[in-house]
């Protein structure tokens, strides 16, 4: 697990950047209300995309909102005095505050179902009846984008994905959140290269593979031996849901 503390302040370098966020920006912009006048960003990290939503609509209140103090640190540089520190499982707001909440690259990052779970109900939460959901979905498979690389990583361990998006849908449909959207978009300047992924292999990006593993190593040693080391393999394309509150 990254010690995203640490890995704040190359962050958004090492994960496409503005271009990626751009793109992320405008698919959550037209799930979301053209009438949306509050809006939180739940795991808002850098506050990358949460600085875009901001700018697209002036007439709204957004919120950024991050449990680790690294991110919420750099996201507060980009929109002063709209990001607070919070854990997202326990949002520190009212009910029925919010016309639309955003959850971005976040699902997947939790370890454990009832985290997910947790996550969904907060959203729910703060939502207003009426209001819209929006969350990525299936982060890992937007990565599996048939290279040689993802053949040689077929074998690897893998965790059941917390934001499959039928769990997801599972979950929002137990708060009265009911499918109104789907959308996808691809991770501008994200595509891996065997070099990067083998570099990332080895700092225990790669979840069941941790760092000083003989096998983290082995599949290292296998990516090493492709052709074009430093080539960028097609961008993953990610997968978002959107969900209105019923009532």
């Amino acid at each position: 697990m990254l010690d995203y503390d640490k890995e704040a302040d190359a962050y958004d370098a090492t994960r496409g950047g503005e271009p990626r966020a751009a793109a992320a920006a405008d698919v959550v912009l037209g799930l979301i209300p053209a009438d949306t006048r509050r809006l939180i960003d739940v795991g808002c990290g850098t506050g990358i995309v949460t600085r875009r939503l901001a700018a697209a609509r002036p007439a709204a209140r957004v919120t950024g909102a991050d449990l680790t103090y690294g991110m919420a640190r750099t996201a507060a540089v980009r929109l002063p005095g709209a990001i607070v520190l919070a854990d997202s499982r326990a949002l520190p707001f009212p009910d029925a505050v919010f016309d639309a909440v955003t959850s971005v690259w976040l699902l997947h990052l939790l370890d454990r179902p009832e985290d997910v779970r947790a996550v969904v109900a907060e959203c729910a939460r703060v939502l207003r009846p009426g209001g819209v959901y929006v969350t990525t979905v299936d982060k890992a498979a937007a990565h599996d984008v048939g290279s040689d690389i993802d053949t040689v990583l077929a074998q690897r361990p893998r965790r059941p994905a917390p934001d499959a998006a039928p769990l997801v849908e599972s979950y929002a449909a137990e708060h009265l959140l009911r499918p109104a959207g789907r959308a996808r978009f691809p991770g501008r300047g994200q595509g891996r290269s065997p070099r990067r992924t083998a570099a990332d292999l080895r700092r225990g990006w790669f979840t069941r593979l941790p760092p000083d593993d003989p096998l983290t190593e082995r599949f290292a040693e296998r990516l090493e031996q492709l052709p074009d080391q430093e080539l960028p393999r097609p961008d993953p394309v990610f997968s978002v849901r959107a969900f209105r509150k019923a009532g």
